[in-house]
């Protein structure tokens, strides 16, 4: 008896991988992150350009909560694309389970075009708004 047929759920089992091969822990302390880039946050507002904005403005703190929210949304997206090969793999012909994971994954895909399109639309109208442009 292996380890899969005794969960039937494989929620528990994409959990526990998750934790084992995804280490969250640096999504979460991104002002960590942004503090510590050993001189590139200088150089880079040097030349206008600085990465994530300054902690201290509201135009900073929007474009960090941006990019943790990216970062989260890509997590789930890998994860929900692992889900979906993981139930194909085991539909073991199958076709209900199949058609399940072929439109986990489309759905999935679809998200994503849909988030990164989004993404792209606000990064235009706020660059297009930048009073120093």
């Amino acid at each position: 008896m292996n380890f899969l047929s005794k969960h039937k759920n494989p929620l528990f089992f994409l959990t526990i991988v998750f934790f084992i091969f995804f280490n969250v822990s640096p999504v979460f302390n991104i002002a960590g992150a942004v503090s510590n880039l050993g001189g590139l946050d200088d150089t880079a507002e040097g030349t206008g350009h600085l990465l994530l904005g300054n902690i201290n403005t509201l135009e900073g703190s929007i474009s960090k909560i941006i990019a943790l929210a990216l970062s989260l949304i890509g997590v789930i997206f890998l994860g929900l694309l692992i889900y979906g090969g993981y139930i194909w793999m085991t539909a073991r012909g199958n076709e209900q389970q199949v058609e399940k994971a072929k439109n986990i994954i489309i759905n999935t895909i679809i998200g994503l075009v849909i988030v990164v399109a989004a993404y792209a639309i606000t990064v235009f109208i706020g660059s297009t708004l930048d009073p120093k442009s």
